[in-house]
């Protein structure tokens, strides 16, 4: 990529001109650098004189949170793009479009979501999304059954496993999620007074077994393209409208990976209520959605899911007399799995959640660390015997009962 280089922002206005059709000759561009994340630049340009706009997204050749000794591949750039074209594809309601891209500048230029809130700082604000589920269940659905085999031809999603192959960003996840938690680690971020919690992760033999295993099937197993990083930063939600943004992590992995990551992100909500909300009854009447949203988030996917299975599977063993039954209990024992490490990570690894970090009250910030560590903890040790959605409600609710009363 000889070619690439971090656009300033006079190149970025000259690349949104260069888009046919999009902006008027004499439109007067605005360009402002509004990315807050960690491996890339994020332009917001806006025509002052008819208000249209687009979002230019530039991968950085570095993780920008730790700086160039952590360098990364621009090839992600294209991962991104073609995953956020598939997602569209399948779901054009619940993922932006792609308007143009540069695969050796890294660019991709998509639609301006501006009149949508981040759902992170929608759910932190205490903000209702009541057709959420139904839209996440929707997306979870359509982008993982049609990228499996039980909807593609064997070949053809081969050679989309190689398409999507991010060594790069697996990495991140591999060492950050199955791995720096559960040992000393430079990477690992946490506050003194949690050395206690973090020791015990490091020594719990009972609890390294299961990561152990949720690890090999995040290294091993192809099932379908997965988002690879679907929390609530990476979507943007109004009451009435939910796009799935950011795929750069996309790869081919097990099914559970995306599903269980937005739960992770629900549930770390969920610990941190008492932060944020100080009336107890609107404390509690929050703390019930939000885990009534967990819970229909599990059965808006396997209701689609299952139908889209008996409608519109190509697997010629697909009708085999419980395969699907066994198949269902699968992605739902490693969502439960799954979310319980992302809850871990972001409690004691390297990057964490606002709704947690940013908790003013000490007290109140510990109460809601120790609290998430709980659940992390339950939801992997027992994610094998999880058998329904109500099961992973269970288990948080045991997780969750040490902390009762503390601050009613």
């Amino acid at each position: 990529m000889s070619n690439y280089h971090p656009l300033t922002f006079e190149e970025a206005i000259s690349f949104a001109r260069s888009i046919p059709g999009h902006f008027p000759a004499d439109a007067k561009l605005d360009c402002q650098e509004i990315g807050d994340g960690n491996l890339n630049l994020v332009f917001h340009i806006t025509d002052q004189n008819g208000g249209k706009s687009i979002i230019i997204k530039q991968a950085l050749p570095y993780a920008k949170v730790v700086g160039e000794s952590w360098p990364l591949s621009l090839d992600r750039a294209r991962i991104e793009r073609e995953a956020l074209q598939l997602q569209y594809g399948l779901c054009p309601g619940l993922a932006p479009e792609v308007y143009a891209f540069d695969d050796e500048l890294a660019v991709t230029v998509m639609e301006d979501l501006s009149d949508h809130t981040i759902m992170r700082k929608g759910l932190i604000e205490g903000a209702a999304y009541p057709l959420f589920a139904g839209h996440i269940g929707e997306f979870l659905a359509r982008t993982l059954f049609f990228t499996s085999d039980l909807a593609m031809n064997p070949q053809h999603k081969k050679e989309q496993v190689k398409k999507f192959i991010n060594p790069d960003l697996c990495k991140i996840t591999e060492d950050l999620i199955f791995e720096d938690p559960y040992k000393l680690s430079d990477n690992n971020n946490y506050p003194e007074y949690l050395e206690d919690e973090a020791q015990a992760l490091r020594e719990d033999g009972a609890l390294h077994l299961e990561v152990a295993l949720l690890r090999e099937a995040f290294l091993t197993r192809t099932e379908a393209l997965l988002h690879g990083d679907l929390h609530t930063g990476s979507i943007f939600a109004t009451a009435e409208s939910t796009k799935v943004i950011d795929p750069e992590f996309a790869y081919y992995g097990p099914m559970g990976f995306d599903v269980g990551a937005i739960i992770a992100n629900l549930l770390l909500n969920y610990a941190s209520r008492p932060g944020w909300t100080k009336d107890a009854d609107a404390r509690r009447e929050t703390e019930e959605r939000l885990l009534r949203m967990v819970s229909d988030i599990w059965t808006e996917f396997e209701t689609r899911f299952r139908k889209l299975w008996n409608e519109e599977a190509k697997d010629p063993m697909a009708g085999a007399p419980g395969y699907q039954d066994l198949y269902v209990t699968k992605v739902l024992r490693d969502t439960a799995g799954f979310a319980g490490c992302k809850i871990i990570r972001r409690i004691v690894g390297l990057s964490h959640v606002a709704d947690i970090d940013t908790i003013e009250d000490q007290r109140l910030r510990e109460e809601a660390q120790r609290k998430a560590l709980a659940i992390g903890k339950q939801l992997v040790k027992n994610h094998r015997g999880v058998n329904s959605g109500d099961d992973i409600l269970r288990l948080v609710k045991q997780a969750v009962q040490p902390f009762e009363g503390a601050v009613r």
